[in-house]
């Protein structure tokens, strides 16, 4: 098992009717601005529920963050608070709000092209704005982490970074205001969730046996709720564990003391810069192929997976990481979501263009062993259709 140090300083406030918590979580002087995305939270009534619980503080609010928040848009916020006395943020949405919230709160007092911090990967920043969340779409984790993923579309490219100084200091999460949620998000959220588990698993053993089991109860945990999820939209105890499961797959705590892979997110990314696919959607797309074109190098890891996760006992070992692959796919099929390049009319065409991104973007050697190779993002693709 690694050396590790494990921080998380982030106030989870979880349940029925929290939002009213606000009150007490959010000082009496503050000045605050609240950033949104889309509409939702402002039609299923959340945004009325956030200003009255803000009674009496001075509110102002910026909505339109995207599902992949831009950093145009974003700095669109920065401009705002700057000619402003805005000293608290407030994320009301779900990982790309909350993603966009903690690019603005470094990015406001950041001396310099706020750019630099996606391309130098936050170690740069040496304070950030207050800010806490108020939790609406269960999926990437950004409610209790310290990182965030950003896309500059003038540049094409989605980048991420990471910084203690981008915990949300609260994290507010009423199961109940995902009851409204359209299904293909939450299908995403569970795919979402699901891939982040695995990018800290599934690579190769480390003696981690605290994480490993952690991980598995985790991916159980997902492969028996989240079709429950979608069926049975106003179920409070499986939405609160959906809810709750996401938050732990990506707060930090199973990642520590093991090797971590990452390469079907940062080719994801570039399928979602350069074609718009759901973030999710690339990630169902991109697992399967990565783990069978990179069987041999997780071969230990991916027999364990089709054994504890999947309860695969009977064949030989090639057998067994063949229905852990083919279970892995279907699962992710089952709850909705095509898992082929071909799905989203992407053909063998496409895929120079994606290994130029990944070139360009440094994206050259991925995985936990730094081995995956252009050429073996190239396969990886090739499989992916």
């Amino acid at each position: 098992m690694q050396n590790f140090e494990y921080y998380n300083p982030t106030k989870i406030v979880f349940g029925k009717e929290t939002i009213s918590r606000l009150d007490d979580l959010v000082p009496q002087d503050a000045r605050v601005l609240i950033l949104y995305g889309g509409g939702s939270a402002e039609k299923t009534g959340t945004l009325d529920e956030v200003r009255g619980a803000l009674a009496g503080r001075t509110i102002q609010e910026f909505g339109g963050i995207e599902p992949n928040p831009t950093y145009e848009t974003l700095m669109k916020a920065v401009e705002l608070i700057r000619n402003s006395e805005v000293d608290f943020l407030l994320a009301v949405g779900g990982g790309s709000v909350i993603d966009g919230t903690k690019f603005v709160a470094a990015a406001v007092n950041f001396e310099g092209e706020p750019w630099r911090i996606l391309e130098e990967g936050g170690a740069i920043i040496r304070s950030a704005l207050r800010f806490g969340t108020v939790l609406t779409l269960p999926a990437a984790g950004s409610e209790m982490n310290d990182g965030s993923v950003i896309t500059n579309k003038a540049k094409q490219v989605k980048l991420d970074f990471m910084s203690p100084y981008v915990f949300p200091q609260f994290s507010i999460m009423d199961p109940t205001k995902t009851y409204t949620l359209p299904l293909r998000q939450v299908a995403n959220g569970v795919v979402d969730a699901f891939v982040h588990v695995m990018e800290q698993y599934l690579t190769y053993p480390a003696n981690g046996m605290v994480q490993d089991r952690f991980a598995e109860g985790l991916l159980r945990i997902l492969i028996e709720i989240g079709p429950q999820a979608i069926s049975s939209p106003d179920n409070y105890d499986i939405r609160a564990n959906l809810m709750w499961v996401t938050t732990m797959a990506l707060n930090g705590l199973i990642g520590v003391a093991v090797p971590h892979d990452w390469s079907t997110h940062f080719i994801g990314h570039e399928l979602t810069v350069l074609y718009d696919i759901d973030h999710a959607r690339t990630l169902a797309v991109i697992l399967p192929a990565t783990l069978q074109v990179c069987r041999e190098n997780k071969r230990d890891k991916l027999l364990q997976y089709s054994e504890r996760v999947w309860g695969i006992t009977s064949g030989n070992e090639e057998q067994r990481i063949d229905q852990a692959i083919a279970h892995t796919r279907s699962f992710f099929e089952n709850l909705g979501i095509q898992t082929h390049l071909s799905d989203y009319n992407l053909s063998i065409d496409d895929i120079d263009r994606v290994v130029k991104q990944l070139e360009a973007h440094g994206m050259t050697q991925l995985g936990e062993n730094r081995d995956i190779t252009l050429d073996i993002s190239r396969r990886i693709l090739q499989e992916s259709l």
